[in-house]
């Protein structure tokens, strides 16, 4: 059997949000321990009192600390650049046989204009479709025969360039998402691909997203 510490440790590493609002000071750790307990408990294979809890949790948070800086600090110091666009729609259709089709004429048609945005991601039943505002009624009118599963305009994106080790260092999305949504920022959609990823957002949070941003790259070189 492990040790009450050891088991708490292990409880708070596999809750990363929870992990996240005890180095933020968020947690009232009493009734943490009081939560916790029953997990501990069978853990360790026998009864523990609160105050047992309180203390491990009290002596891992300080390491946690620690630990969220070097990890944050790796993150989002090697963040290359940051993209801004606007004036964009998302558009989502069912995917069907004929799907694909549509997808190669729209390219075809698109290949040539200039600062137009277009992209694709296609999951197991619909595919949703990325693009500047101003091709929207050419979207519309190539796949006028595809079933319309939503549509959402005003829309901006951020595309951030991650270093080419961020493949092998856990929590990259993490850290970089959970700086956004601690600012009520919603995503509409996410892209990515092997070194970037790209979040697509209102136009009215694009401001925020992007100082957030910018900030935690700022304090990451300052740490």
């Amino acid at each position: 059997m492990i040790t009450i510490p050891n088991a708490v440790e292990e409880v708070i590493k596999k809750k990363p949000l929870l992990e996240s609002a005890l180095v933020e000071g968020l947690v009232n750790l009493s009734a943490l321990a009081r939560k916790l307990k029953p997990e501990i408990e069978k853990k360790v294979g026998k009864e523990v009192n609160d105050s047992a809890v309180i203390v491990a949790l009290n002596r891992l948070v300080p390491r946690l600390e620690l630990m969220s800086v070097m990890k944050f600090k790796r993150v989002v110091e090697n963040i290359g650049d940051i993209i801004v666009r606007s004036n964009l729609a998302d558009i989502a259709y069912a995917n069907s046989h004929t799907l694909f089709e549509k997808q190669a004429i729209l390219l075809d048609r698109v290949r040539n204009m200039k600062d137009v945005f277009c992209t694709f991601s296609q999951g197991i039943y619909e595919t949703t479709l990325v693009v500047s505002s101003s091709i929207a009624d050419l979207v519309a009118e190539t796949f006028k025969d595809e079933k319309l599963i939503a549509k959402s305009e005003d829309l901006s994106s951020i595309t951030v360039k991650l270093p080419s080790e961020n493949s092998v260092c856990p929590g990259v999305y993490y850290y970089i998402f959970k700086e956004l949504a601690w600012d009520n920022i919603n995503i509409t959609e996410v892209i990515i691909t092997t070194n970037e990823f790209t979040v697509v957002i209102s136009d009215e949070d694009i401001h925020r997203a992007f100082s957030i941003l910018m900030k935690a790259k700022r304090q990451a070189g300052m740490q």
